[in-house]
């Protein structure tokens, strides 16, 4: 059942910065809010799909504006809670469609977030939204997964992502339509839980050419936020297109 915050509501919300420990050490957010407040120079930032504020909050500190948008009242009140939290703007709705005021020199989003985004359609929606909201010469930046399709044999749909005691993750995808899903099984105190959450994976290629169809052009693309090239064998990429300045 999806509540209404969909899939981030309160249960996730209240465990989500703790769930996700990871991304939040330095050595993850320090490069992306490096590469961030660089590409804003002295405009503002939009992050798509804020949350708890993991990248929004470093970046503000950076004197970086940022204004979010994010789906999840329980995320931006983690978001709030936070020091310095207050005093980002933040809107709530759709990050494919919803709409701000003024213009921004860099949007982005962040971890895998753009796969929310169950649809082609929407998906291609979400870079027209940025593209709209930047400032002539503006970037928009991508933080995503490249699908691990390598790792399934034939005949195999499941693909495990974390095996713990405790916990268990995997994903699985449908190369037809590509849809997948991340399924999350955790047990404390003897009590399990489970939940589900539907992404729709999507290529590098295939970004390029929605940034395309919005009328950006790839700037760059690397493995990680570290600026490491990207290679056949990477596992994630940071793409970087560019609205003309013309």
């Amino acid at each position: 059942m999806i509540d209404e915050d969909g899939y981030f509501g309160e249960s996730v919300a209240a465990r989500y910065d703790e769930s996700s420990a990871e991304m939040f050490a330095p050595s993850m957010v320090e490069p992306a809010v490096e590469l961030l407040a660089e590409l804003a120079g002295d405009g503002r930032a939009f992050e798509l799909g804020i949350g708890t504020g993991r990248i929004a909050l470093p970046l503000s500190r950076r004197g970086v504006e940022v204004h979010g948008v994010d789906l999840s009242r329980a995320m931006v009140a983690r978001l709030r809670d936070k020091p310095g939290g207050a005093a980002i703007r933040v809107t709530m709705g759709d990050f494919a469609t919803t709409k701000v005021a003024g213009s921004f020199s860099v949007a982005y989003l962040v971890f895998n977030t753009i796969m929310n985004l169950t649809s082609q359609d929407a998906q291609v929606a979400c870079f027209e939204n940025a593209a709209e909201h930047l400032a002539p010469g503006g970037c928009f930046v991508v933080e995503l997964m490249v699908p691990d399709l390598r790792r399934l044999p034939p005949g195999q749909t499941a693909v495990p992502f974390h095996v713990g005691g405790d916990r268990l993750g995997f994903d699985l995808y449908d190369v037809a339509t590509q849809s997948m899903s991340s399924h999350h099984v955790r047990v404390e105190d003897g009590h399990g839980s489970y939940r589900s959450i539907p992404f729709r994976y999507v290529w590098p290629a295939e970004l390029d050419l929605m940034a395309r169809l919005a009328g950006m052009r790839l700037r760059n693309r690397w493995e990680d936020w570290t600026r490491r090239p990207f290679t056949g064998e990477s596992r994630s990429h940071v793409s970087v297109w560019e609205k003309p300045a013309g």
